[in-house]
């Protein structure tokens, strides 16, 4: 993995023309494009061209960057990747979303929001699962499907007629990008010891408190913090390509 002023530097090579740079970040950042790609395969596009896609939006990364934005290469060129690969299947590709997979997406949209309604938490994807009995997996595709091609005068819910049509929950869609960038960091997650790895899936995860997983993991409040901090800053090191 590149360290972030090697990056830096190719970045700048890359943007004078040097195609040798170019080449080389995306060689030592394909586990990135990869990791996102994942998120939409059996859309009826080959792998392939979906990586193809996601190398497309990482070049285009490669000449947007810009220095004074203060954020990773890395941060900046996730929404860039995902970005060309959803503007595809939503104006060149062949897919269609089925009746079905519309109809489950509203009933667990609509469940999200009786749950702010509510006073609650947004649901996590776990519970979702369990209350929808859906695969994990399929139901990440339930939500992601809610970016296809649909017409914004659609009901929302044909079977009560509440005269709602997807025009009224256009300004929540936002929330399915946050998903996203959990699962891909999500990936670097997986790269952690098993102690690790169950401290920060508690807590950006499970949505614990510090206190509620200090409880789980027996110890103080205190050692959550620490460990935790130590933690983050391990993945932010990771994350500087």
């Amino acid at each position: 993995m590149l360290d972030y002023d090697e990056t830096l530097h190719l970045l700048q090579r890359a943007k004078n023309g040097d195609e040798e740079a170019k080449n080389l970040l995306i060689i030592n950042n394909s586990p990135l494009v990869k990791s996102i790609v994942r998120r939409y395969k059996n859309r009826g596009v080959e792998y392939d061209d979906l990586y193809q896609l996601g190398c497309v939006g990482f070049v285009k990364a490669i000449n947007n960057f810009d220095e004074s934005y203060n954020v990773k290469f890395s941060t900046y060129a996730v929404p860039m990747i995902a970005g060309e690969i959803k503007r595809y299947l939503r104006d060149d590709g062949s897919i269609k979303v089925s009746r079905s997979i519309k109809g489950q997406y509203y009933l667990i949209q609509k469940y999200i929001d009786e749950c702010k309604q509510n006073g609650r938490e947004s649901p996590s994807i776990k519970e979702l699962s369990e209350k929808f009995n859906i695969d994990e997996t399929e139901l990440m595709f339930i939500m992601e499907s809610s970016k296809m091609p649909v017409s914004i005068y659609d009901s929302l819910n044909k079977e009560t007629n509440s005269g709602q049509v997807v025009l009224d929950k256009l300004s929540d869609y936002n929330e399915q990008d946050e998903i996203l960038n959990k699962m891909i960091i999500k990936d670097i997650i997986n790269q952690l010891d098993n102690k690790d790895k169950k401290l920060i899936i508690l807590r950006y995860f499970r949505d614990k408190t510090q206190s509620e997983v200090a409880k789980i993991l027996n110890v103080s409040q205190v050692q959550v913090s620490r460990l935790e901090n130590r933690i983050l800053n391990k993945l932010k090191n990771k994350l500087k390509d």
